[in-house]
């Protein structure tokens, strides 16, 4: 027989009336080379006073004494949170008896004729134990998890709620009072018109970053949703909050399109959100040495839309290609952004389960290429 051992001492209650049972028990375990120490009880008032005053390893509980049980018994445990092993140690039972005391919450149950398996019952039940407690700790630690993520949530959407109005409003506000000092027409000094236009421009700027930062977090916390779209008017609708860009003005957008009659479905907001980055880089990057253009192709077929943006702009050196898609990337001193911008337009392509591509030479320029799937509904 394979000789169990224990890296401890084991602390044991066993309601049991009859000595002899009790020794047999103890000559058993001592067999097995299984330390303990053991408290003796045989009637409710000990086992009660025995439990709420000690703390054991393992119960072992005879099935009928005098005036209590062991049903008794393991009510009792089970009312007071004490979840240690209880294993019936008894004469003959019925099977129907065993399993009606193991839906009750015991671990096993033990014959006093086959005692030889009771050192490993305890093993097998202190393994169990060990088991719950610990899947038990995991399940207490995710769900202060998830309780840290809530509140981390919460924090971030009164973050955004912030972010959109009252950061931004105050700025809409500045820019609006540097626009009527600039339509004052009293005499002033024409270093003031210069440092109007800085101010505009930082203005400005930090507006961007506080939009880019706001469509981030629109684009992780809000679900797909799905409705028709007419690319070529979302296009136009795109180049129209753009149209007060600087260099705006300087080029010439041609639109070509394919297959317009085909309905298509998905994310309208989020499409928007794609165009109107990769257009503002477009705009930003321009070559002002050459005439400026941006050639844009729209595809929709069954299952896809296909949507092309070739510029003529300062293009992308191949060495940091791979980085552009990458959170607060500045490819060059021409960057003013937080490097925000093109992370954005890959996640947001992403979340409506498309791809993006891009190719780039420098002083030639470069193409973007974005493919979204056709969420037609079923």
């Amino acid at each position: 027989m394979t000789v169990i051992k224990l890296d401890r001492k084991l602390k044991i209650l066993f309601l049991e009336d009859i000595l002899e049972d009790v020794e047999l028990v103890q000559r058993t375990l001592r067999k097995e080379e299984i330390d303990f120490d053991m408290v003796l009880v045989d009637s409710k008032e000990e086992f009660v006073n025995a439990i709420r005053n000690q703390s054991f390893d393992v119960i072992l509980s005879d099935h009928t004494l005098a005036q209590f049980n062991s049903s008794e018994a393991l009510k009792i445990c089970r009312r007071l949170g004490i979840l240690v092993p209880f294993i019936l140690v008894t004469g003959s039972v019925s099977e129907e008896f065993a399993i009606t005391r193991i839906k009750q919450g015991a671990d096993d149950y033990i014959l006093k004729s086959s005692l030889q398996r009771l050192p490993s019952a305890i093993i097998n039940a202190l393994g169990q134990r060990k088991l719950q407690s610990e899947r038990l700790e995991a399940e207490l630690a995710l769900r202060n998890q998830n309780e840290e993520l809530i509140k981390i949530n919460e924090e971030l959407d009164s973050f955004v709620y912030s972010v959109s109005h009252d950061l931004r409003a105050p700025l809409l506000s500045l820019l609006g009072l540097l626009n009527l000092s600039r339509m004052d027409e009293r005499q002033r000094d024409p270093i003031y018109d210069q440092y109007f236009g800085m101010m505009e421009k930082s203005i400005k700027k930090l507006d961007g970053t506080l939009k880019e930062i706001l469509d981030y977090s629109r684009n992780a916390r809000t679900e797909v949703r799905a409705v028709r779209v007419d690319l070529e008017h979302l296009l136009k609708k795109s180049m129209q909050k753009l149209d007060n860009m600087d260099g705006f003005e300087e080029i010439r957008i041609s639109i070509l399109t394919r297959g317009m009659d085909l309905p298509f479905f998905s994310d309208a907001y989020r499409i928007s959100t794609i165009i109107e980055n990769i257009l503002s880089n477009a705009i930003k990057y321009r070559d002002s040495k050459k005439k400026c253009s941006i050639q844009i192709q729209l595809s929709v077929t069954r299952s896809e839309a296909v949507v092309e943006f070739t510029d003529n702009g300062i293009g992308i050196d191949k060495k940091i290609l791979p980085n552009i898609f990458k959170m607060f990337y500045r490819g060059t001193e021409q960057s003013e952004g937080a490097g925000l911008g093109l992370y954005l337009v890959k996640e947001t392509v992403q979340k409506i389960g498309g791809s993006i591509t891009v190719t780039s030479q420098l002083e030639v320029g470069s193409t973007f290429e974005f493919k979204i799937p056709n969420i037609v509904p079923s």
